[in-house]
């Protein structure tokens, strides 16, 4: 077979088929057009493998199906719309599921905290326990504002953001326990409520929250989330209600995960803050106003358009076609 001929003679097919591929919307003609020209360049293809399959032309007219077939049977939407379905339903959707229980778990871990803090400022002979009186003070006076300074702000941005985003995705993965998001919660309540008791007691309680507060306004609040989210987790499988406990699982699962994916990004910008903001030399109200504005903007975030996206019927679970069908209970 000439193969130089064969070209030539079939050429414009291959290119109409290639035209159609590109557009972005096709009318019914176009469409049955596709199918046609795909169908014929298939056929082209099966001709020149016979010849010789091992060619730049046989190559070149796989490409080109594997386009046309991905255009009329692939991708159900383009990445930008996943992406967007993304942040505007599922994940405030997920968001606004564990609101409430966030706010508890909240309260809880300052209620927590609190009460080290007074017990550690409090009761005599605690702060003696925790160390000389030397060390301590070089602790409240020097080390602990150091810690947010000793680095380079981007490498501590950094590393604070992939800390913190572990230890949510722990939170929200291992949340079937019911013990770990638990735990998670309990040991940073203990660790800050400490660290204040010892800040109040050399006085220097104003510095404790000006260093804290800024980042942790919203890295405490990703910590309750996914504390949440886990636990809401842990519930669907200890009281499943009217469904199967894997199907209540699995639905929980699929959904608050995608609160673990979110929080990796909320902790980012955190560490930012914390990286950047914490320890820089803006006045203590500016940098006060920055950790309360990402603070408020998430809540704007969850509390709008999470209460529209849940009353559209969104959950952060995955679409039917990707979760597929569940066994029918009563």
């Amino acid at each position: 077979m000439d193969v130089d001929a064969f070209i030539a003679v079939h050429r414009s097919d291959w290119q109409r088929l290639d035209d159609l591929v590109r557009r972005r919307r096709l009318n019914g003609a176009e469409a049955d057009e596709l199918l046609v020209l795909y169908q014929r360049v298939s056929t082209h293809l099966s001709i020149i493998r016979s010849v010789d399959p091992e060619s730049a032309l046989s190559g070149a007219l796989s490409t080109r199906l594997s386009r046309a077939r991905t255009r009329f049977t692939g991708a159900r939407s383009n990445v930008t719309e996943d992406i967007a379905q993304f942040f505007v339903n599922s994940l405030p959707a997920a968001f606004y599921r564990v609101r409430w229980l966030t706010v508890s778990v909240g309260v809880l871990f300052l209620a927590v905290t609190a009460l080290y803090a007074l017990w550690v400022a409090g009761t005599p002979g605690v702060i003696q326990a925790l160390g000389t009186d030397e060390d301590l003070r070089r602790y409240v006076e020097e080390d602990f504002t150091n810690y947010y300074s000793e680095n380079p702000a981007a490498s501590f941005a950094g590393l604070v953001w992939t800390n913190n985003a572990w230890i949510a995705l722990q939170a929200v993965a291992f949340g079937v326990s019911g013990i770990w998001p638990a735990f998670i919660l309990y040991q940073n309540a203990q660790g800050i409520g400490i660290t204040a008791g010892m800040m109040a007691s050399y006085d220097r309680l104003d510095v404790f929250f000006l260093y804290i507060l800024p980042h942790g306004f919203m890295e405490l609040t990703a910590i309750f989330i996914a504390t949440a989210a886990g636990l809401r987790i842990f519930w669907a499988w200890a009281a499943p209600g009217r469904r199967l406990r894997a199907v209540a699982l699995a639905e929980e699962g699929r959904a608050l995960i995608t609160v673990a994916l979110g929080l990796v990004l909320v902790l980012l910008v955190s560490g930012l803050v914390e990286g950047f903001v914490t320890p820089s030399a803006l006045p203590p109200w500016l940098r006060l106003s920055i950790g309360f504005l990402v603070f408020a903007a998430y809540w704007a975030y969850t509390l709008i358009l999470g209460r529209r996206a849940f009353a559209t019927g969104h959950s952060g679970d995955l679409g039917i076609v990707d979760r597929g069908d569940t066994v029918i209970t009563s």
